[in-house]
């Protein structure tokens, strides 16, 4: 796709995206990830849409609000770690360039401008709890759950775990999700701070769309701004660290600790 001469928005049709899809309806944007047969877990590819299709929606002034959400039954799972076993183990300079994609997407993501709703349609691990938290509310099915793996497969939590839970559940609760890995009931949750709503399946849209309706009456320049305050501590921990994680975790590729563990999840996730 050639590089526009201004900011102007597309047709989503226009943009061939193939891991994702995006919609617009009127004043509201839908970013799906879709690769359910990975349980949406994102490759390069998927970074890279997700960033594109953040940066249409900031540029088009009907859109007021931006749902995340995810394909079949998982909301997103992290990072695909079978894109990792075959380029990126023993590479880190191809692992470092993969999470600068990973790192524009949240950007992206966290400065397009217009509140962002995370419609937490499934399980949420790793990469994708750190996208849900991106994003300025989220609510949940309450059959799923929250968990961090990366401590038992080879990856710290630093696309914003490790930046936001203290900030959002408090340090201990923190550390009880990054260092256990144990996983987070939706309803847990929510009683946290992680999530804003716990719903049934059957209540999921009725409940985003209640919140898409709350915030459209809002003042778009000032809702703007209003965020752009709200992201102070997200944003100061975000650029504080996460230049430091990318390169630590880029040299990681090249320790058995983490060549070791992202194999045999691969090898694992194929029997």
């Amino acid at each position: 796709m050639s590089e526009p001469s201004a900011p102007t928005p597309r047709d989503p049709s226009e943009l061939g995206f193939e891991r994702i899809v995006y919609e617009k309806w009127g004043p509201r944007a839908t970013i799906t990830f879709n690769r359910p047969e990975r349980l949406n877990a994102f490759d390069f590819r998927t970074l890279r849409e997700l960033g594109k299709a953040c940066e249409d929606a900031s540029w088009d002034d009907v859109i007021r609000v931006v749902v995340l959400t995810g394909a079949g039954r998982a909301f997103c799972v992290g990072a695909d770690l079978k894109e990792w076993s075959a380029g990126l183990l023993g590479n880190p300079t191809e692992y470092w360039k993969w999470f600068g994609a990973f790192k524009e997407a949240h950007d992206r993501l966290r400065e397009i401008g217009k509140p962002t709703i995370a419609r937490i349609n499934g399980i949420c691990v790793g990469g994708g709890n750190e996208f849900q938290m991106a994003c300025d509310l989220a609510v949940m099915v309450d059959d799923a759950y929250i968990r961090h793996v990366g401590l038992e497969h080879g990856s710290v939590p630093a696309g914003g775990a490790t930046q936001w839970l203290p900030v959002m559940v408090g340090e201990r609760r923190a550390r009880e999700i990054v260092l256990l890995c144990d996983e987070i009931p939706a309803r847990r949750a929510e009683e946290w701070g992680l999530v804003n709503r716990a719903v049934p399946a059957a209540e999921l849209d009725a409940t985003v769309d209640e919140l898409v309706d709350k915030l459209l009456r809002k003042l778009p320049q000032t809702t703007r701004y209003a965020k752009q305050q709200l992201n102070f501590w997200r944003d100061l921990s975000w650029h504080g660290t996460v230049g430091h994680a990318r390169d630590w975790l880029a040299l990681s590729m090249l320790g058995e600790e983490a060549q070791g563990a992202v194999t045999r999840f691969v090898e694992k996730s194929e029997e």
